[in-house]
């Protein structure tokens, strides 16, 4: 029972929710950079390049085979393709640089308010006792003379 009471202390502290929000929304966040990159940056890179498709980018190792049959039995199986898709790699790749450069500029951003707070000068510390003690004594002396 102690180690269940553990966990549900342990799940229950605002760090592990925190960070349970930042997953969610860092995966939503990650598929719209995808969304961005496929469509909106890839497309006018692959005019540039010829009207390619960096998807269908890729080198072939071994080309494809149909299977072979004669009736009901296969006399050779179908083999799929073979290839290197460096087109999917490089798709990821500027995913991937775009998803580091957001959480830069996030953190940047972060680090700067927080510089800003440190620098705001504190408010004065409260006077002691004795100062506020001397103080009274000092307004009653000066009333007594008037």
């Amino acid at each position: 029972m102690g180690m269940l009471k553990e966990f549900k202390s342990f799940a229950m502290k605002g760090n592990v929710l925190d960070l349970a929000v930042a997953v969610i929304i860092g995966g939503a966040f990650g598929k719209i950079v995808t969304s961005f990159v496929n469509d909106v940056i890839m497309p006018p890179i692959g005019l540039l390049l010829g009207y390619r498709d960096f998807n269908n980018m890729r080198v072939v190792l071994k080309q494809a085979t149909v299977a072979i049959m004669e009736g009901d039995t296969v006399i050779t199986p179908a083999i799929a393709e073979v290839s290197i898709r460096y087109g999917t790699f490089i798709n990821t790749v500027i995913d991937f640089l775009l998803v580091a450069l957001s959480i830069f500029m996030v953190i940047k951003a972060f680090n700067k308010l927080k510089k800003k707070e440190a620098e705001k000068p504190a408010p004065p510390p409260a006077p002691s006792k004795e100062e506020t003690l001397l103080t009274e004594i000092r307004d009653i002396l000066k009333e007594k003379k008037n």
